[in-house]
């Protein structure tokens, strides 16, 4: 368990940061991006949750403590041997995602046109969450192409942009709200 004690260290104060395995790196570097986009999804989910209750509520709050794993995850480079064993993301997350997002689709509407984020608050949030959720994964990518990362944890965030978009249909009354795009309505 984590016990922070002081909140500030000063030791960011020359623009770089500690990583997992204590290495010292720029606050720029795209491992620290890739966590931060993490990060700032979380935040934006915890937006959605004040807009939530119930079944959904408790999915988004595990969702949020995987993005803490996700975070950890990457914030530890992969090692041969490491002293301590790294938290990972494991198959299991995204095995749990793919089954609420086959649970929640099975009752949504069949979608025939793209939908425009919009609705009720908790589905214009989540569509929010969503974007920030697919520019980490973007990130995530762009740090794969230099430095070895856990393959599954751009399967979780991949999977996590899908339930995003399929919870918000489903809290915009299972897909009977969902504002539809009509393309070239404004010509």
């Amino acid at each position: 368990m984590v016990k922070l004690t002081k909140i500030y260290t000063r030791g960011g104060d020359t623009g770089k940061t500690s990583l997992g395995d204590g290495a010292r790196v720029s606050k720029t570097d795209l491992r620290v991006a890739a966590y931060g986009e993490v990060d700032e999804t979380n935040a934006v989910i915890g937006l959605v949750r004040l807009q939530t209750s119930g079944a959904a509520d408790d999915m988004l709050v595990r969702i949020q403590n995987d993005l803490f794993d996700l975070g950890a995850d990457l914030c530890t480079p992969e090692q041969e041997a490491p002293k301590y064993p790294p938290l990972r993301v494991t198959q299991e997350q995204v095995d749990r995602l793919e089954q609420e997002i086959d649970r929640l689709n099975a009752e949504l509407l069949p979608l025939n046109s793209f939908i425009l984020p919009g609705g009720s608050p908790a589905s214009a949030y989540l569509h929010l969450a969503r974007t920030v959720c697919r520019r980490a994964e973007r990130r995530m990518i762009a740090l794969s192409d230099s430095e070895e990362i856990n393959p599954v944890s751009i399967a979780y965030i991949n999977r996590l942009s899908d339930f995003l978009f399929v919870l918000g249909r489903y809290l915009n009354n299972k897909g009977k709200e969902d504002v539809l795009w009509v393309p070239g309505a404004n010509r």
